[in-house]
């Protein structure tokens, strides 16, 4: 620009003869004031438009990263809600099969008192809301639940029954019972209950009873959730 400037002043001063009047030469340095004026504001103007254009532009790419701030803050609340659903989902899938032993054979009892059977072939714990270590099923989510249980036994000339009764927390709720002089039997029974979170179910060998296991799995518990509430 600085060049293109000095070639139009050099031009303007040759274009001038010599003999021209004082006023002649006035004329044409106003000419010239006037000409470089007129540059000047043009490149002042020039200026303030790219000033402009570039503070437009600066603001057109806030607003646009301030938009992808939100979409990202939005897609990671999404993300939050979607991993607490899937979670909620593991919750209430709720299921589990047991047996007492997973191999060999045991005949357990009998006891004075009722004895909570301890089932430690788990082949199914979905949710491991059984625990293996004590027998003890505790409910994972408020809703209802459906139980079985069965129970096994040989019969040693009806000196002894074979039964088993399921608990809600303390609370006896139903009776499996069989009674063989010889041979071998089974009891089962099952019920649905309604469970707070927390709350334990169990089943317990009856005083005074047997129960037969082997690899065959005749003594079993087996429960899962129906629906949450």
């Amino acid at each position: 620009m600085e060049i293109s400037v000095s070639f139009m002043l050099l031009l303007l001063l040759v274009a001038i003869p010599a003999s021209e009047s004082f006023e002649s030469h006035r004329a044409c340095h106003e000419d010239i004031d006037a000409a470089l004026r007129k540059m000047t504001a043009s490149l002042v103007q020039l200026k303030a438009d790219m000033a402009t254009g570039q503070a437009q532009l600066k603001a057109e790419v806030d607003k646009l990263k301030t938009e992808v701030d939100k979409l990202k803050t939005e897609v990671d609340k999404q993300k939050v809600e979607v991993d607490k659903l899937k979670q909620q989902q593991l919750v209430r899938q709720v299921a589990f099969s047991a047996s007492l032993v997973a191999g060999g054979e045991t005949t357990i009892g009998p006891f004075p008192t009722h004895t909570t059977l301890i089932y430690k072939h788990v082949p199914t714990n979905i949710g491991n809301a059984y625990n293996s270590n004590t027998g003890l099923f505790t409910a994972p989510l408020r809703g209802v639940y459906h139980f079985q249980w069965w129970v096994g036994a040989h019969g040693d000339g009806g000196a002894h029954a074979s039964s088993a009764g399921l608990f809600k927390n303390s609370d006896h709720i139903f009776l499996a019972w069989e009674q063989q002089t010889a041979h071998f039997g089974t009891s089962s029974n099952g019920v649905t209950l309604y469970l707070e979170v927390g709350e334990v179910v169990s089943v317990r060998l009856w005083a005074n009873t047997l129960a037969f296991d082997n690899l065959y799995h005749h003594t079993t518990f087996s429960g899962h959730m129906l629906f949450p509430m």
